[in-house]
């Protein structure tokens, strides 16, 4: 935490604890700061909607730029321009994917469950597309603006809900790709015009979502295919994905619980009275209790970093009122404790100063003395020489 956002706390007149601003507050001094640098940039241009001032978010624009922030701005302002020309919102709000179903039946995917940190877990079973029959259910477009609607229920409602039942900030996920028969054979002029676009649209629009993806059951014919594919994707992105053979568990597994992974890839889960793993969409995302507690009012923060209103799924997710773990006086006694703790920092800063100054006070005492000196020595040696002159003159 900076000393700016300590002064920002003390200064607010607010209804919301100190406790809740403080804890929500915390971050790594350096992000802070580029975070901050990036929102004064956007907020100067008033091109920083009021959705999108948050500091996560902001982060993730600046961890794939790697913290330059005019790359990030300019990734970020081409963002809000993609949404705004694919009418994005409007795709999360109203589009209506009724071939699901099918497209589940001839292309299985889906999230099920979180990983061992709680992030949202999402398969998918590549190798058994049948991609004729998933060209004749939908097409390129469909399929894409049902990625996109995705992605946005992840954002508004998977990270949040994860982050409840986890306690802690969620905003990425952890993937499964099973390749099992994907070589370069199956792999069609459409299904590469669908993978580009959506590789596309998750790079540039949603970066820094992926934790860590495993592409599972991969045989010669998917690793001659993955050199190609990986000249399409970003080299940040090509360090969080894993290329297994067939004893692919044992990691897998460090990753996941058992009982979070379907029982076809080595977990004990089989989901049975539902239809199977990959058609529920389990996760805490469908526990109602959890879905109500992230749309009260009390679910509502103002972060000192942005210093506007942020949805509880972007934040840390302490406060007594939603996650019931820590008492008002706890989260008061931990405020004061920080606070405590940046002044006794800032005395000792000051003392290290004044020692400093002292130091440097005594230095330059010194200087001037040893300047006077070399002066009378000069003046000495010049002054003999003067009068040697005046007597030969005369």
């Amino acid at each position: 935490m900076s000393f700016r956002s300590i002064e920002q706390l003390l200064r607010r007149n607010s209804k919301i604890k100190i406790s809740q601003s403080i804890a929500n507050g915390i971050h790594d001094q350096k992000e802070e700061q580029s975070v901050q640098t990036l929102r004064e940039s956007l907020l100067a241009s008033n091109q920083l909607p009021e959705k999108f001032d948050d500091h996560h978010v902001l982060l993730r624009f600046l961890r794939m730029r790697g913290f330059n922030i005019i790359k990030a701005k300019e990734m970020f302002l081409n963002m809000l321009k993609w949404r705004e020309d694919c009418a994005v919102d409007t795709i999360a709000k109203d589009f209506k994917f009724e071939e699901f179903d099918a497209l589940k039946r001839c292309y299985p995917h889906g999230f099920h469950g979180v990983d061992r940190f709680g992030r949202p877990l999402y398969i998918e079973r590549i190798g058994s597309v049948d991609l004729s029959k998933l060209m004749q259910v939908t097409s390129i477009d469909r399929y894409i603006k049902y990625h996109i609607s995705e992605q946005e229920k992840t954002l508004s409602l998977r990270y949040p809900a994860c982050s409840l039942a986890a306690k802690k900030h969620i905003s990425s996920t952890t993937a499964i790709l099973d390749v099992k028969g994907l070589g370069m054979n199956n792999f069609s002029k459409a299904a590469r015009e669908m993978f580009i676009e959506i590789q596309k649209i998750d790079s540039n629009y949603y970066p820094e979502t992926l934790h860590q993806l495993y592409i599972i059951n991969a045989g010669s014919g998917f690793r001659a295919l993955w050199k190609v594919l990986k000249a399409f994707m970003e080299a940040r992105t090509l360090k969080k994905i894993q290329v297994l053979g067939t004893n692919y568990l044992s990691t897998v597994l460090e990753a996941v619980e058992p009982s979070n992974l379907p029982e076809f890839l080595g977990g004990t889960c089989t989901c049975s009275a539902t239809g199977g793993c990959l058609l529920q969409d389990k996760g805490p995302w469908t526990d109602a209790g959890i879905i109500r507690a992230s749309k009260e009012p009390s679910a509502r923060h103002v972060d000192p970093t942005c210093g506007r209103k942020r949805t509880l799924g972007m934040l840390l997710l302490e406060d007594n009122q939603v996650a019931n773990q820590m008492s008002g006086n706890t989260h008061q006694k931990q405020a004061n404790e920080q606070i405590s703790g940046k002044i006794q920092e800032l005395e000792d800063c000051a003392a290290q100063t004044k020692e400093t100054l002292e130091t440097l006070i005594c230095k330059q005492k010194e200087l001037a003395i040893h300047i006077e000196q070399l002066r009378k020595l000069v003046r000495d040696d010049v002054l003999p020489e003067k009068n040697t002159n005046i007597q030969t003159l005369k």
